[in-house]
C-alpha cells in the first residue's frame, strides 16, 4: 500500500468523523471539561494555553485532510459531469473539462449562458436550448480538442470507417 493510498484513506475517515454529530458533542464536552478545570488551575496562562494550542494544532491538521477529500470529490464530480455532457446528444462537447479554462475563458462562457438564460426568461418559456457558442474558447486553445460524442460503439465504428476511407484513398 502506497503512502498516497494511506493518506487518502486517513483523509476520508477524518472527513467522515469530523462531520459526525458525536464528534461535535465530544468537542463540546471537552470544552466544558476544560472550562470546569479553570478554577482548579486558577485560570492560569498554562490552562489557557492548553485549549489554544490544542485547537490550533487540530484545526491546522484537519484543514489539510478535509481539503484532500474535497479535492477528490470535486475531481470525481467533474469526471461525472464531463461524461454526462459527452453522452447527451446535442450537448456541447466544448464544455467538457471546462474547469481547466482560464478565468477570462470562463467569464466568456458565463456571459453567454447568462444571456441565454435572460433570453429564455424573456420569452416566458421554460425551454433551455443549448446555446450557440460561435467563438468556442476551447477550440482556440492549442492542443485542445473535443472528445468524440455518442455511445462508444458508435464512436469506434465512425473512427474505423474514417480510417478505412483514408486508407482507400
Amino acid at each position: 500500500m502506497s503512502t498516497g493510498d494511506s493518506f487518502n484513506r486517513l483523509a476520508k475517515a477524518t472527513a467522515r468523523a469530523c462531520g459526525h454529530p458525536y464528534t461535535f458533542v465530544g468537542s463540546v464536552a471537552l470544552v466544558v471539561l476544560w472550562a470546569l478545570a479553570g478554577p482548579f488551575f486558577r485560570y492560569s496562562d498554562t490552562w489557557q494555553l492548553v485549549i489554544n494550542t490544542a485547537t490550533t494544532v487540530l484545526t491546522f491538521l484537519v484543514v489539510f485532510l478535509i481539503q484532500n477529500t474535497q479535492n477528490r470529490d470535486s475531481a470525481a464530480m467533474q469526471i461525472k459531469l464531463d461524461e454526462l455532457i459527452r453522452a447527451v446528444e446535442g450537448a456541447q462537447n466544448g464544455l467538457v473539462a471546462l474547469e481547466d479554462l482560464s478565468e477570462e475563458e470562463l467569464d466568456r462562457y458565463k456571459a453567454r449562458f447568462a444571456a441565454l438564460a435572460a433570453h429564455s426568461r424573456g420569452r416566458g418559456s421554460g425551454r433551455t436550448d443549448s446555446p450557440a457558442l460561435p467563438e468556442d474558447a476551447r477550440s482556440s486553445a492549442p492542443g485542445r480538442t473535443d472528445p468524440p460524442s455518442g455511445p462508444p460503439s458508435q464512436v469506434q465504428r465512425t473512427e474505423v470507417a474514417e480510417g478505412s476511407a483514408s486508407k482507400a484513398d
